[in-house]
């Protein structure tokens, strides 16, 4: 299958590369629009990612036998190593799910089935392909809901048949499309048929040992009920702008064939799925410890078919996760990669540490992404005729404080960024609608003086995160 990227050009003079057609290289190079810094890391995703295209090229047998090279990213928080998989998913059109490692020990001995993590990842790629459909149907689905609509507004009787209006006269069905095109009958009301909605219903499965893959999915339960009792509909008086979105949505049902987008979402996430198992390090206790490392350690056991390869059952049918790419990470300041269990270790080949941020990796993350914070800043204030102007000075300073804050305390990498930058920000944020001065500049003189507050205070935690 042949996968394309959203076009890198607004203007459209060139068509979307194809994703089968990018290098490693080109890979490491659409990353960089997004995170900066941390080569060795895209370079490990970006072999990761070509292997995937090489191996659908291969003969069925073999390509059966080749299985993804899981990465290890090590790397303390605010590096880069979530948003590197998360561009990495959205660049190859992969259903992405990230999860913490961490939150199946939360309850009990070992706690959330860790197979929801699968099951979490239908739901998004089914989400995924849905969407695509409706845009693949959206302008038929328009058409037809504004026949049924016209229908409705030639209708002479609220109780004649809609029908009988398709033998109007065409001049005056097409008069009345235009008018309906021009919002002219937007505050008209037009009576329709709604379907009921079916009560909200919470099932929750008793806690024990039965509760495994092969008891009743309540979730196919809740599924069956609108089957069982039968989708009833009445009649409701609407705007004639609210019913046309109505009917919209229910043409687009109809014409999207949900069981063609569930064999795709489960073919998507079997083929080209990428989840993203943070916290690894939390996990990470060896046998012969007590308490909480042997929930640990049976955390580690219970994820381990699912990363060497399994088949779980979802309330789709049944997904394999052989191919499922899994990228693991961790900061591992108190355990070591080591103290996974030997098992697990095997089954993340690639290991990449990431390197904290410096001052100069600040200002290229102040300035260089396309969701750069300084453009988000200014985008944000200009919704309120307040243009922002970032001398290169103060950019400088914004980051040399960063690296000093992050020095002096936890060090959450390019996250303090944002605190940082929102201390600069405050008063111009909290007066903004209310300046008469709507051209602002922001110096290293402006920024020394909105921290300097803070440099003075040597218990920088009550203000700095």
């Amino acid at each position: 299958m042949v996968i394309y990227l959203p076009s890198q050009h607004g203007n459209g003079a060139e068509e979307a590369p194809l994703l089968d057609e990018l290098t490693p290289r080109e890979i490491v190079r659409e990353l960089d629009k997004y995170v900066i810094g941390q080569a060795d890391a895209k370079k490990a995703v970006a072999v990761a990612l070509r292997n995937r295209m090489r191996r659908q090229r291969l003969d069925p047998e073999m390509a059966e036998d080749v299985m993804p090279k899981n990465i290890l990213m090590i790397g303390s928080t605010g590096v880069g190593k979530t948003e590197i998989a998360r561009r990495l998913a959205k660049l190859a059109n992969s259903p992405f799910l990230k999860v913490e490692a961490s939150k199946f020990t939360e309850v009990g001995y070992v706690g959330r089935d860790v197979e929801s993590m699968i099951r979490d990842l239908v739901e998004i790629a089914i989400d995924m392909i849905r969407d695509e459909k409706l845009e693949e149907v959206e302008e038929r689905a328009e058409r037809n809901a504004e026949e049924r609509l016209i229908d409705l507004l030639l209708t002479p009787f609220p109780d004649a048949p809609a029908a009988d209006s398709k033998d109007a006269d065409p001049r005056l069905r097409d008069k009345v499309r235009e008018k309906l095109q021009a919002g002219k009958l937007d505050d008209q009301t037009v009576e329709i048929d709604v379907k009921d909605r079916m009560p909200a219903f919470e099932f929750m499965a008793a806690p024990g040992p039965g509760n495994g893959p092969d008891d009743m999915d309540m979730s196919n339960f809740k599924d069956m009920l609108p089957a069982l009792f039968g989708a009833r509909t009445r009649k409701r008086k609407m705007p004639v702008a609210e019913a046309l979105d109505y009917l919209i949505q229910e043409e687009e049902q109809k014409l999207v064939d949900m069981d063609q987008v569930t064999r795709t979402a489960i073919d998507r996430v079997e083929r080209s799925g990428i989840i993203f198992l943070d916290e690894i390090d939390k996990i990470a206790g060896r046998e012969g410890g007590q308490g909480p490392d042997v929930s640990r350690e049976g955390v580690q056991r219970d994820i381990l078919p699912i990363v060497e390869g399994t088949t779980v059952n979802t309330r789709y049918g049944f997904v394999r996760t052989d191919h499922i790419l899994f990228i693991a990470a961790g900061a591992f300041h108190v355990s070591k990669p080591a103290d996974l269990i030997p098992e697990l270790q095997g089954r993340f080949p690639i290991r990449v540490e990431l390197k904290s941020l410096t001052q100069e990796d600040f200002i290229r993350i102040l300035r260089e992404p396309k969701n750069a914070l300084i453009k988000q800043c200014q985008a944000l204030l200009e919704t309120e005729g307040i243009k922002l102007n970032f001398t290169d000075d103060a950019i400088k300073e914004i980051a040399l404080f960063a690296a000093q804050v992050n020095e002096v305390m936890e060090n959450i990498g390019a996250r303090r960024l944002h605190t940082i930058l929102e201390k600069v920000l405050e008063e111009i944020s909290f007066e903004g609608p209310d300046l008469k001065k709507k051209n602002i500049k922001i110096d290293a003189k402006y920024v020394q003086q909105q921290l300097s507050g803070i440099v003075k205070d040597q218990d920088l935690s009550k203000y700095i995160l």
